[in-house]
């Protein structure tokens, strides 16, 4: 990576989409040439309404987009633990908002971390840092492309 990049991590854990949407500007500043969104996996456990999270998450990307930066969608899954319908419904979410909006997307974040208790801490529930590796290789190879093209059009060498 070019040695000029800054990375910021945003994340509050226990957040939902409304929260991620509520500390968009202040998070994301003008500038910001790629937006990693990774919202919606505590909006499914609580069985936050669908329309809800995708207004969410369509405000964010629309706005990442608006000022010029591109957007990199993580899909997430939640259990049926609200029914089936629900679980469906919050599966087709992010590939839907991926194409509607034309941005790349992670089919699942947690791919291969999710129930696995050598890559998640003692709550089993949120990565340790060999899940956060397995999560990073997850998301790298949607997000190289990105990363290769923006430091192509800003003039840096990968």
């Amino acid at each position: 990576m070019h040695a000029g990049w800054v990375v910021s991590n945003a994340g509050v854990s226990g957040d939902t989409t409304s929260g991620g949407l509520r500390r968009f500007d202040q998070d994301v500043p003008e500038g910001t040439r790629i937006v990693i969104l990774e919202l919606g996996a505590n909006d499914g456990l609580r069985g936050v309404d669908i329309a809800t999270v995708e207004r969410n998450l369509s405000t964010m990307i629309e706005r990442a987009q608006s000022r010029g930066a591109r957007v990199l969608l993580c899909g997430m899954e939640t259990p049926p633990i609200h029914g089936w319908n629900y679980t469906v419904d919050f599966h087709r979410l992010f590939p839907s908002l991926s194409q509607k909006y034309s941005v790349p997307l992670v089919p699942f974040l947690l791919e291969g971390v999710v129930l696995n208790p050598d890559l998640n801490g003692d709550d089993d529930i949120h990565p340790n840092a060999a899940g956060a590796q397995r999560i990073a290789e997850t998301v790298w190879p949607y997000l190289q492309p990105l990363v290769r093209q923006d430091a192509i059009v800003a003039g840096h060498g990968l």
